[in-house]
């Protein structure tokens, strides 16, 4: 039963997988399509890596910037109900006792950056510029978490062009 599961788990981030590559080809109609189909079956009890890197993707794909924050708010939902996020504190995040159970939660602790500074720079578009810059702080304080290889280096940039950008407007 235990490996039907992690067969099962692996299906959905294959296809998660397959909408974001059709997202990285261009085709943000299908992939907002397939993306909707899988938020659908995955439901409110999904596994909340799934629902956390599913919602993610999914606001990449949006057009109207408060769809986009909506999405890129699931995503962080997702990933607080694991409790992978340590605070400023080095306590627990909330759910604390399921997330150092979980398998997943290095996986999803390593989004906490990158769910920040979307929602930032989502923040930022809809002139929202102090919830911007509180995302922003939480982005730069969670990034410390992250490897010193290409994808830690990649964010760590992207909150730099963030803040440069929101200090020049």
């Amino acid at each position: 039963m235990v490996e039907q599961q992690e067969a099962s788990d692996d299906a959905v981030m294959t296809r998660i997988g397959q909408a974001i590559m059709l997202l990285h080809g261009g085709d943000r109609e299908e992939a907002r399509n397939r993306f909707g189909a899988l938020w659908a079956e995955l439901g409110a009890d999904g596994d909340a890596l799934h629902r956390c890197t599913l919602a993610h993707y999914m606001a990449d794909t949006q057009d109207d910037p408060g769809d986009e924050l909506a999405w890129d708010l699931r995503a962080l939902t997702a990933a607080d109900g694991l409790g992978a996020a340590e605070g400023p504190g080095g306590g627990e995040g909330p759910g604390g006792a399921r997330a150092a159970e979980h398998r997943d939660t290095p996986a999803v602790r390593a989004f906490y950056p990158s769910l920040h500074l979307n929602l930032a720079a989502d923040y930022l578009k809809l002139q929202r510029p102090e919830s911007a810059r509180i995302h922003l702080q939480r982005a730069r304080a969670a990034a410390v978490s992250l490897a010193d290889d290409g994808y830690g280096g990649g964010v760590r940039a992207a909150i730099d062009r963030l803040e440069l950008r929101m200090r020049e407007e």
